[in-house]
């Protein structure tokens, strides 16, 4: 089912990026002797098909894929691709027609709408395109909101949303309304919001869309520290050189995985050099 994707504003333009925002060659710390844990996100035949009317779309068909721990996932495809319905599905917004799905080994299957409610709050963190923040409502408050609604004290909330507002660069705007923050500021109040409640994973639909190329290395880079901070990235953008900041970039199309590129996956060494990447603007620099 197609996704209406939301306008750019005409004066976003982006530069080319020379280096990718991301550590590729960061270590795996493991515990020896530990009996190895499930991985952070496990898909397998999963397919979603939507009944509108006399009409069926198949949205996916048959998609299977693991994603490890501490892994910076790129999910890439044009409109109407998949992408954002298995968005909502790893993000438990929405169950699969067929297949299955584990987050952290548990089957998701076998949880009704309370538990699932509950495994989204604990886990996962959303980033969206909109920001979706409340209107007339200070940045600190929107990222006390996830909280509140878990029932956390005020002065526990208070504390935590400030850390997670200066962590992202935001403490001098704390008291900020949307409307008095650029894109790039909102979306890092979205950033702290999705990551007040500590979750493992973070799951950003299309997090740069609407963002210039300052705002967008900007929250690349946070994304980037989460990474390597052990929290797993899951990423969904149509945007080829954002994915490029991942560690592996999945393609879809037609509800279908037909690419599974891994840049450097967490359990490999990084690529030779002359295998690396290079941007068309960093070709021009040497050429001159």
């Amino acid at each position: 089912m197609r996704k209406p994707r939301m306008p750019v504003p005409a004066s976003v333009r982006r530069v080319p990026r020379e280096h990718p925002v991301v550590d590729r060659e960061r270590p795996v710390r493991r515990r020896a002797g530990r009996r190895p844990r499930p991985p952070a996100i496990l898909v397998e035949q999963v397919a979603k098909t939507y009944e509108i009317g006399p009409i069926s779309v198949r949205a996916l068909r048959g998609v299977s894929l693991q994603i490890d721990r501490g892994d910076f996932v790129a999910i890439m495809g044009s409109s109407g691709s998949g992408k954002s319905t298995l968005m909502n599905i790893l993000g438990c917004l929405d169950v699969p027609s067929a297949g299955r799905y584990e987050i952290d080994g548990i089957d998701v299957r076998d949880l009704d709408e309370d538990d699932l409610s509950d495994l989204r709050n604990g886990k996962i963190g959303f980033v969206f395109q909109s920001y979706n923040l409340v209107a007339r409502t200070t940045a600190l408050a929107n990222v006390e909101l996830p909280l509140a609604y878990a029932g956390v004290d005020r002065a526990a909330r208070r504390s935590r949303a400030v850390q997670a507002l200066t962590s992202v660069g935001m403490a001098e705007r704390l008291h900020h309304q949307p409307s008095e923050l650029s894109g790039g500021q909102q979306q890092r109040v979205a950033v702290a919001r999705a990551l007040v409640t500590n979750p493992t994973m973070i799951l950003a639909d299309e997090p740069t869309g609407n963002l210039d190329s300052r705002s967008t290395e900007d929250v690349l880079r946070i994304f980037a520290r989460l990474n390597s901070e052990g929290r797993t990235i899951v990423l969904i953008t149509h945007e080829p050189d954002v994915a490029e900041q991942a560690r592996r970039v999945i393609t879809l199309a037609d509800g279908r995985i037909v690419e599974d590129r891994g840049l450097a996956g967490v359990h490999e060494h990084p690529p030779p050099l002359g295998e690396r990447p290079v941007s068309p603007h960093l070709l021009r620099r040497v050429a001159r």
